[in-house]
């Protein structure tokens, strides 16, 4: 079930609302889907053969997929081990933005939403315009108006409407939450013409479908892994491969929950500051500038859910300067693993974290380097 984490009103029967009309709360989980391998269906596209722990749309409705999830787990030696790198930058629009999008969209659809907007430095709002053009629903995309080329490119072709924002990744969230929000006192008179803001951040169903990452490792695997890297700005997929594992768990298909390690760039780590020096600090957390632009957020909606992860003694969270970011790249890239600069972050925190880390180790690599343009 979901509800509001404020008030704790259960999310409409009708509508999509990004927040509690309420009290503007966030959305999210008071319940999460239990996991049952016996209702695997294979026969289902995509991450939708786990539909049973999705939970996200009605049982007649069709899947809104573009055959995502099922990524390749590839060892390589690195730092003397042999680490698992989960490919999430081969899904469908090159990132594992695909698995939430798949599942937020068949919700909209199932809602009746002809037109939606979304707010992204790049990955989700080009997974937002495919997965919105495979729905049949109108899409539109707030964007900084530095992102990536290759991104922009790939959300227009999609047929999505991109609106460019001067200003921080903030101020794109800031300008989009004004596009779909109507005046005071024209509410009742424009609401055909307004889209739903199918929020990544926002929306709780997105979060069903990354953890489809951790059934998929669970299966590739055949069990737990030790310990899984990777790289956080919401946090989306870090919470719901923690969420996903933690299913796993109370199925008792696992005997552990793996060690969570989220990793931040030293120019953006809002959740770094949180873990190690406490909520006074956060005042002092820059949205500075970084070539890890998919995880420059400085203020995650979820960051209360993602600090219990470490508060639990579940997880921690770990900084890249800047300077080891694009090595990073080029050593992935020789095991040959072509990611972006915001995946290659991981590589420096594996190089970091790897002596105290459990096998097996898993490495997820979430964005292709095809997206990457230098500036």
């Amino acid at each position: 079930m979901i509800a509001c984490t404020n008030c704790r009103r259960p999310y409409p029967e009708s509508g999509t609302p990004y927040k509690c009309p309420k009290c503007g709360g966030i959305f999210d989980w008071m319940s999460w889907p239990e996991f049952d391998p016996a209702q695997v269906d294979p026969s289902q596209p995509g991450l939708w053969r786990y539909r049973h722990a999705l939970s996200a749309t009605p049982p007649g409705l069709s899947p809104v997929s573009l055959g995502e999830g099922q990524t390749p787990l590839l060892w390589a030696e690195s730092f003397g081990r042999n680490v698992a790198y989960k490919c999430e930058f081969l899904n469908p629009t090159g990132s594992f933005k695909d698995r939430g999008m798949s599942v937020l969209l068949a919700f909209l659809k199932s809602r009746g939403v002809a037109s939606a907007a979304e707010d992204s430095s790049g990955n989700a709002g080009a997974s937002f315009a495919a997965y919105a053009a495979r729905a049949g629903i109108e899409g539109s995309v707030y964007v900084p108006a530095s992102a990536s080329g290759p991104k922009l490119e790939q959300i227009k072709t999609y047929g999505a409407q991109v609106f460019p924002i001067e200003g921080s990744r903030s101020d794109v969230s800031r300008a989009v939450e004004k596009a779909v929000n109507p005046p005071a006192g024209l509410g009742k008179l424009l609401p055909q013409k307004l889209p739903a803001y199918a929020s990544h951040a926002w929306m709780p169903q997105a979060l069903a479908g990354y953890a489809t990452a951790a059934y998929e490792i669970y299966e590739q695997i055949g069990g737990a892994p030790g310990a899984v890297l990777c790289p956080v700005g919401q946090g989306g997929l870090f919470l719901g491969l923690f969420r996903g594992f933690q299913a796993l768990f109370r199925a008792r298909l696992v005997e552990r929950i793996p060690r969570m390690v989220g990793v931040q760039a030293r120019a953006c780590a809002p959740m770094w500051t949180l873990s190690t020096a406490g909520s006074a600090a956060l005042g002092f957390v820059t949205e500075g500038q970084t070539i890890a632009e998919g995880i420059r957020i400085r203020m995650p909606l979820r960051a209360a859910s993602l600090l219990e992860i470490t508060e639990a003694g579940q997880g921690e969270y770990v900084v890249v300067d800047e300077a080891d970011i694009l090595p990073g790249r080029d050593q992935l890239a020789k095991r040959g693993l072509y990611v972006e600069p915001t995946s290659a972050i991981v590589w420096n925190a594996l190089e970091q974290k790897i002596p105290s880390l459990p096998d097996p180790v898993v490495v997820m690599l979430t964005g292709s380097g095809l997206k990457y343009q230098p500036k």
